[in-house]
């Protein structure tokens, strides 16, 4: 009995860390929270193939998404297949049978032989999911689509990178069955204007805002505002269906042209969407605000409440401008007019406490009616935006104190400081561009700033604000409150998108439950649980950014195929032993010179200082350099652009000179 013991006690507390987690567990995650090493690996193995047997196979994942280590490189790393399931482009061949070829120009696999009888429902161009070895032959799983429809860009990075996109029967069942509450215990917002505001092809709205002067004159000059999040709390209970769905994908993702929702669209889109005149359930922050800016009191409800309006960025910031739409004109004085006075305190105190401002371009994908790529141009970015993020950061942080005043385990948006290695190389790259670092053993937001100020006049601030991000800690969730390095934030944490983020999610089952707020709160987990959680959507965060930008390289090669042979302005913004990779300016579309089409000279490769300089002519290619390249290959199929040097300093860009172009996918 003595040496049956041991393995009994592991048997007790795997089962308990299995009924007491409110998610799926993996074995590694077991392992990790019970310290099992060494030859208890396999005894935990025997373990979990038992409880399986009996019925916990439910709440056991076979295996984790691994996080990813962050790459400080541009360097885009090669989809994952599913299994022994890859994707491939199908082409005809002239013996009547045909080939599938790779579609990712780091696809560890060749590609296979597809046989005369099984090319009778496929065309040339179309991409399948497909199993190959040696014993059964080739066999086609799925065709996801053609080459030729863009929308087949995201199915290819849902199925390279693991994403799940479509839900159980079950999951949909449950979703459906919901329905508005009855006003009860809640507090009825109906009467109050309360606005959404987001982009204009946003379709859910989680999150609607409304502020007027604080009537205390105690506060004169202040503000009261309310901050009204979706109560997705309310429909998504621990460990339901719905609930394990959503906790596997971990959030959203946004592909230029589609998005995998991580609830269904019933909810997502539907109860859970604060759409204008309908009544929708609710978890609320009610803040009062100084006129500097800072949070003065605050405090969560549920409640009912009616959107007065959907508004979009661009209709506040024509509002703001004085420039007014006949929806627009009459919620000037009492809804929009205020929730500006507002901001512009926020913005008093986000300058106080010296939030890190970084301006860091970003470009979008716009198509047109076919749903081919038109254009890709900078995304708008004005203060409407800001005045949204102001507000949503101030009930985070009023979620993060409330959750820590009452001692209740939850998750936090943790940023660390920066790694005094990278901060290091910052200062080294800074000294190339003749701006110096602050004097300081500590840095903080506000030293950051100095530099980012310091390089307005600078020909290369935009590449020097990329640094400056670049040296940076990633942000990520866990238990363990450390702050918000760059908001300069003691406490943050997510509350305001419980639709497409899971953390939100567990922050709402907090409050509802510490404030005893009524259904669908969450007694307080395990610290083990909650880092398992965070690890867990973190990982699922990285994976979704990893698809997205693979999906937009795909369009930005679809949209350059035509242009083939056109010469444009670029900045290196890598520098690697293989070679350069430079950035367009216009489209921030990224491509790759070799080392090897360095002419004219041996280049040697400078690590500490990213460059390449030249054995004899001593010329140098280094990160942050402005140059002028030729398009050589833009191909979407392999999410490939490659670049050639084009010799001559200060040469204008020769638009009409092009080679023979591919046929255009788009």
């Amino acid at each position: 009995m003595g040496q049956d013991k041991p393995e009994q006690n592991l048997r007790d507390a795997v089962l308990k860390l299995i009924e007491n987690s409110h998610h799926l567990v993996t074995k590694k995650e077991i392992a990790k929270v019970l310290g099992v090493k060494g030859t208890r690996r396999r005894e935990l193995k025997h373990i979990l193939i038992e409880l399986k047997e009996n019925g916990y196979g439910s709440k056991i994942l076979k295996r984790h998404p691994r996080p990813e280590k962050k790459d400080s490189s541009v360097k885009k790393r090669a989809p994952r297949p599913i299994g022994d399931l890859h994707l491939g482009l199908f082409q005809n061949m002239r013996s009547g049978g045909g080939r599938l070829v790779p579609c990712h120009r780091k696809d560890p696999f060749p590609g296979a032989y597809v046989e005369p009888e099984m090319v009778r429902d496929l065309n040339e161009g179309d991409i399948v999911l497909y199993h190959a070895d040696r014993a059964r032959g080739t066999r086609i799983e799925k065709i996801l689509g053609s080459m030729k429809d863009s929308k087949v860009f995201s199915m290819m990075a849902i199925h390279a990178h693991q994403i799940p996109f479509e839900f159980s029967q079950e999951t949909l069942d449950l979703a459906k069955k919901g329905e508005i509450p009855e006003l009860g215990n809640r507090i009825d917002l109906r009467h109050l204007p309360l606005v959404t505001i987001d982009g204009e092809d946003a379709r859910d709205f989680d999150d609607a805002v409304w502020a007027a002067p604080d009537p205390n004159p105690k506060n004169e000059g202040g503000w009261r505002a309310i901050v009204a999040i979706a109560d997705v709390a309310y429909y998504v209970r621990p460990s339901d269906a719905l609930d394990k769905e959503a906790y596997q994908r971990g959030n959203s993702v946004y592909f230029p042209n589609r998005v995998v929702p991580m609830l269904p669209e019933s909810l997502s889109n539907g109860l859970c969407s604060l759409k204008p005149h309908e009544d929708r359930a609710c978890l609320v922050a009610e803040l009062t605000i100084s006129p500097g800016g800072k949070v003065k009191s605050h405090r969560f409800k549920r409640a009912l409440m009616r959107s007065k309006a959907r508004l979009t960025y661009r209709q506040v910031q024509n509002a703001i401008e004085g420039n007014f739409d006949e929806t627009t004109q009459p919620l000037w004085e009492e809804v929009l007019k205020p929730l500006y006075g507002t901001f512009q305190s926020l913005l008093k105190a986000r300058a106080t406490r010296g939030t890190l401002d970084l301006n860091i371009p970003e470009h979008q994908v716009i198509f047109d009616e076919n749903g081919f790529v038109h254009a890709i141009a900078l995304r708008e970015h004005h203060e409407s935006h800001q005045l949204i993020e102001e507000f949503m950061i101030a009930a985070n942080v009023a979620a993060a104190k409330t959750l820590l005043v009452k001692n209740w385990p939850t998750l936090f948006r943790i940023h660390d400081t920066p790694d005094t290695v990278r901060v290091d190389n910052l200062k080294m790259f800074l000294k190339s561009f003749k701006i110096e670092m602050p004097k300081t053993n500590k840095m903080s937001p506000l030293h950051f700033n100095q530099i980012l100020h310091s390089s307005i006049s600078s020909p290369h601030m935009r590449f020097i604000h990329d640094l400056v991000l670049r040296s940076q800690s990633q942000a990520r969730y866990g238990p363990t409150n450390i702050g918000h390095f760059g908001l300069s934030l003691s406490h943050y944490c997510h509350f305001t998108s419980p639709i497409r983020r899971y953390a939100d999610l567990i922050v709402h089952r907090a409050l509802i439950a510490a404030l005893d707020l009524g259904e669908g709160g969450q007694q307080p987990l395990p610290i083990e649980s909650l880092e398992m959680i965070g690890d867990h959507i973190s990982a699922r965060e990285r994976l979704a950014t990893m698809a997205e930008r693979e999906v937009t390289d795909r369009f930005h090669a679809a949209y350059l195929e035509s242009q083939v042979g056109t010469v444009f302005e670029g900045t290196i913004v890598g520098v690697s032993t293989a070679g350069l990779f430079v950035s367009l300016e216009k489209t921030g579309a990224q491509g790759f010179i070799p080392k090897s089409h360095l002419r004219g000279d041996y280049f040697i490769f400078d690590e500490s200082h990213h460059r390449y300089v030249g054995s004899r002519t001593k010329k140098t290619y280094q990160l942050g350099q402005h140059l002028e390249v030729l398009l050589e290959v833009a191909d979407p199929i392999t999410c490939s652009i490659m670049f050639a040097l084009v010799e001559g300093a200060n040469k204008k860009p020769n638009k009409s000179f092009k080679r023979p172009t591919q046929q255009s996918r788009t």
